[in-house]
C-alpha cells in the first residue's frame, strides 16, 4: 500500500465520524494552548527580566566603588588607603587589564537648578566623552552629547529630571500637584549652582557662621553658571531607563569648573587631609569598566577585587534570574501539560472506538495481504492528524490569547507599574508545540495500532 493510498484512508476515516474527529481534536487544542499560553507568560517574564538589566547597564559593565570619600573629609589618607581611591591612575590601571574595552572615572556632583520661579536639584555626572559614547544614550531628536574641554559646562539632562523641580513659592512640584513645571529642558537656558551652601545660608539670611575663618570662606552670594542643554534623553516623564533621573556632562569640563568655584577650598565630596587643605587630585566617586565579553565579566570583576575595590555588574544577578526564570517555566510548563495528557488519554480512547467499529475492514484488508506494517502505520497517522491538526489550532488560539493578554496589560499595567507585554511566543516554541502534539497524539495511537495488526483476520471477518 502506497503512502498516498494511507493518507487518503486515514483522512478519509477521520472524516467518517466528524463529532468523535472534533472533540478529539479539541482536547489538543486545549491541551497545546494551555502549554503554549502558560511558557509564553514565563518567557515573557524573562523577557521582562532581560529588558530591565539592560536598562539598567546591561551585563558587560561593571561598576567599580571604594570606600565612600565624603566620609573621608578632614581625615589624612595614609599611602595604603590612597591605593584604594579611585584616582586618574587607577583608572590608567583599569584600561589596562585584558577584555576591558573602555574605563571611565564618573565624578558625582550635587547641584541646584534655577529657572525663573522653578528650583530643582541635579545628580551631575561626569564623564569622559569616550564613556559617554559607549554608554549609547538614546537622545530625543536634534540632542548630542556635550562638547569635550569645550571651557562652557553642556549638560544633557535625562527625561525625568524635571520631576525634580519645585516651585520656590511653595505650591510644590510634579509629585504634588501631577503638573510639570514650564520648563524646556532642550532649550531653555538655566542656571547651575555647584556652591549649595553658599545658595541655601545665603537664602536662609545666614552670610556664613559659626567662626571669622569658616565664615570668610563660603562666599555670601553663590555663583550662578549659565548652561544649556547638548541633549536630552529620550522618553516621556514616567518612561524609566538607567538614564532617566541623570544630568551628564563632560568630566574634564566639570573639573576646570569646579576648581575655579572653590578654589582655595575644598570641593564638596572631596576627601581633605588632617589640616583641612583639599588634595591636589581629584578622587572619583566610582568607575565604569566596559567588557568585550559576558564569559569575561567574572574573571575581570576578579581582578578589580584582588586591587582592593568593590565590584558590581548586572552579570551576578544573571545565573540566579536564569534559574528562577527555568523555574517558573517548568512550573507553568506542567500544568499546560496536565491538558495535554488529558488530551493524549482522548486521542487513545478514540482510535480503540474505531477498531472496534472497523474490525471487520481490518480483517478484509488483511485478508487481501495488506502488510502488517500498513495497518500499523495507518492508525498512527490518523492519531498523528489529530495531534497536527489540533495543534495548529491550538497555537492559532494561544496566539490570540497572547495578543489579548499583552493588550489589557498594556490598558491597565501602567497603575501597576508594569509596562509592554507579559506574554512571548518566539517561533521556536509554535515549531516545538506542532511537533510534540504530533508526537503525543501517534504515541497516544501506538497501542490502539498494535492491537489492530494482531487481530485474527479471520475472527474479525466473522465480527459483525
Amino acid at each position: 500500500m502506497s503512502l498516498i493510498d494511507l493518507l487518503r484512508m486515514s483522512s478519509g476515516n477521520l472524516k467518517r465520524r466528524k463529532l468523535r474527529t472534533f472533540l478529539t481534536v479539541l482536547g489538543v487544542v486545549i491541551g497545546t494552548a494551555s502549554i503554549v499560553v502558560m511558557i509564553s507568560l514565563g518567557l515573557g517574564l524573562q523577557k521582562s527580566m532581560y529588558e530591565d538589566i539592560e536598562k539598567s547597564g546591561g551585563l558587560t559593565e561593571i561598576e567599580v566603588s571604594a570606600e565612600d570619600i565624603g566620609g573621608m573629609e578632614g581625615q589624612a589618607s595614609s599611602s595604603s588607603d590612597e591605593e584604594k581611591l579611585i584616582t586618574d591612575d587607577i583608572v590608567e590601571q583599569l584600561k589596562g587589564l585584558d577584555h576591558v574595552v573602555y574605563a571611565s572615572p564618573v565624578l558625582n556632583v550635587q547641584a541646584v537648578a534655577l529657572k525663573g520661579s522653578y528650583q530643582g536639584s541635579v545628580d551631575l555626572y561626569g564623564m569622559s566623552h569616550e564613556a559617554l559614547e559607549q554608554m549609547e544614550i538614546p537622545l530625543a531628536e536634534g540632542g548630542k552629547l556635550p562638547t569635550e574641554n569645550s571651557g562652557n559646562l553642556e549638560l544633557v539632562y535625562g527625561n525625568m529630571v524635571l520631576q525634580n523641580f519645585t516651585n520656590k513659592s511653595g505650591s510644590g512640584g510634579y509629585w504634588d500637584t501631577g503638573k510639570l513645571p514650564d520648563i524646556d529642558l532642550a532649550h531653555d537656558t538655566l542656571f547651575l549652582i555647584l556652591d549649595q551652601d553658599a545658595y541655601y545660608q545665603s537664602n536662609s539670611g545666614v552670610m556664613g557662621g559659626g567662626t571669622e575663618e569658616e565664615s570668610s570662606s563660603v562666599p555670601k552670594v553663590a555663583k550662578k553658571y549659565s548652561v544649556k542643554a547638548s541633549g536630552v534623553v529620550e522618553g516621556g516623564i514616567e518612561d524609566w531607563n538607567q538614564f532617566s533621573y541623570n544630568t551628564y556632562c563632560d568630566l574634564e569640563t566639570l573639573k576646570t569648573v569646579l576648581k575655579k568655584e572653590f578654589k582655595g577650598r575644598a570641593i564638596p565630596g572631596q576627601p581633605t587631609m588632617k589640616n583641612g587643605k583639599p588634595y591636589s587630585y581629584f578622587v572619583y566617586n566610582s568607575a565604569k569598566v566596559k567588557v568585550d565579553d559576558l564569559n569575561n565579566v567574572d574573571d575581570v570583576s576578579s581582578v578589580i577585587r584582588d586591587m582592593g575595590f568593590q565590584t558590581q555588574s548586572n552579570a551576578e544577578y544573571l545565573e540566579s534570574m536564569k534559574k528562577q526564570s527555568a523555574m517558573i517555566q517548568a512550573v507553568l510548563g506542567g500544568i499546560g501539560a496536565i491538558s495535554l495528557l488529558v488530551a493524549a488519554i482522548g486521542i487513545a480512547n478514540t482510535m480503540m472506538m474505531s477498531i472496534y467499529e472497523r474490525t471487520r475492514e481490518i480483517g478484509v484488508i488483511k485478508v487481501l495481504g495488506c502488510d502488517l506494517k500498513n495497518i500499523k502505520q495507518m492508525f498512527l497517522m490518523e492519531a498523528g492528524f489529530i495531534g497536527l491538526i489540533g495543534g495548529v489550532v491550538g497555537n492559532i488560539v494561544s496566539i490570540i490569547i497572547s495578543v489579548v493578554i499583552n493588550k489589557v496589560v498594556t490598558g491597565v499595567g501602567a497603575e501597576a507599574g508594569l509596562s509592554g507585554g507579559i506574554s512571548y511566543i518566539p517561533v521556536w516554541l509554535v515549531l516545538i508545540s506542532l511537533g510534540f502534539a504530533t508526537l503525543v497524539g501517534m504515541v497516544a495511537g501506538y497501542f490502539p495500532a498494535l492491537r489492530a495488526m494482531k487481530l485474527s483476520p479471520l475472527a474479525a471477518i466473522r465480527n459483525e
